[in-house]
């Protein structure tokens, strides 16, 4: 099948080119005002656990990265989400699916909704996380770090749930699971709570540019401010009646350790090819995090009456190391008018 993937970064090439070992077609767009940098080639190199050379043709916009696919994949940071989908809108074609990789701030109902200006409905499927880890170390060279076991999965319309499951499944294998709607989605995707932990008890080694190790940094204590900010999702989720794994089931089928206390099972990571950690403030970790992730979260909390008073603490202190309204910088939520939604109203736009 020909996918576009639209990105460029580690995400990116990384699902690209497992796409490619698949025997997919995969097409790079990056959405951005200037032309596709001229040191990516149309061949990605991959190592880790991923090794080989695979082809991926690069388009130079918007409508020549869409003419002819079955599928698209956004893999961004979702600070360009919407950017990505204004600039896709108005070249989706109906035979299409979109595929979100790393859905965060209920991005899908913003891409519905521009279709619907347009008369058009699509089927949207919403990923909990990313088939593939890893880090860009050139413009076509990424370093895998795992392709995930299990990924969690919700489509809309929701009446589209199986087609876009059969999809995924032969793009990527069966390694996905349907999980019951967006909201779900929302609360599956445990980066934005492991990264504030992670981060913010290493937030010094960052900005002094240190070289450190995740897994090994995140000890017995930030494994326990994961675990109490993973009560506070569970919570949230048992508010609006959606079923996710727990951090320690995360863990267990992501990166295929024993279940135990969050620390423990870092430290058998730790033993393993622990991945570099951000040796800067300009992080995804926090700037895509915190107001796509953690905002999401808090406001799902007022909705339910299950204060996520750790998630906000969190984004208040971001917000004060980095000297700016980081829950500002969210230009999904605003868009959809989530602030007025009712919990009634946001489980009808997202079924």
């Amino acid at each position: 099948m020909r996918v576009t993937v639209i990105g460029t970064g580690s995400i990116a090439l990384g699902t690209s080119a497992f796409l490619a070992e698949r025997g997919h077609e995969p097409v790079l767009w990056r959405p951005s005002a200037r032309a596709p940098s001229p040191a990516m080639s149309n061949t990605i190199h991959a190592e880790g656990a991923l090794t080989g050379f695979y082809p991926a043709s690069v388009a130079a916009t918007a409508e020549d990265a869409l003419r002819g696919a079955d599928a698209v994949l956004i893999a961004l940071p979702a600070n360009y989400h919407r950017a990505a989908m204004d600039a896709l809108a108005p070249y989706l074609q109906p035979r299409q699916t979109v595929l979100i990789s790393g859905h965060l701030s209920f991005g899908a109902l913003y891409l519905a909704r521009l279709l619907h200006a347009r008369g058009l409905a699509v089927p949207i499927g919403a990923w909990g996380t990313t088939v593939t880890t890893g880090r860009r170390i050139a413009p076509d060279r990424v370093r895998i770090g795992n392709i995930r076991q299990r990924v969690d999965l919700a489509a809309i319309p929701g009446g589209d749930a199986d087609r876009v499951l059969a999809l995924c499944r032969t793009l990527f294998g069966d390694r996905f699971m349907l999980r019951d709607n967006l909201l779900a989605i929302a609360l599956s995707n445990v980066n934005p709570q492991n990264h504030m932990a992670i981060a913010l008890c290493n937030l010094t080694r960052m900005e002094r540019g240190e070289e450190w190790r995740q897994a090994a940094c995140t000890t017995n204590a930030v494994g326990r401010l994961i675990e109490a900010l993973d009560q506070e999702r569970l919570a949230i989720a048992a508010a609006v009646g959606v079923s996710v794994r727990t951090i320690r089931e995360h863990f267990a089928l992501s990166f295929n350790v024993p279940v135990g206390p969050v620390g423990e099972m870092s430290a058998v990571l730790a033993g393993r090819a622990d991945v570099i950690a951000p040796a800067t403030l300009d992080t995804r970790y926090v700037l895509e995090d915190a107001p796509f992730g953690l905002y999401p979260t808090v406001l799902l909390g007022d909705i339910t009456g299950h204060s996520a008073t750790l998630h906000r603490s969190g984004l208040a202190l971001f917000s004060a190391l980095y000297g700016r309204d980081l829950a500002g910088d969210n230009d999904l939520l605003p868009a959809i008018g989530f602030a007025d939604l009712s919990l009634d109203q946001l489980r009808h736009l997202v079924t």
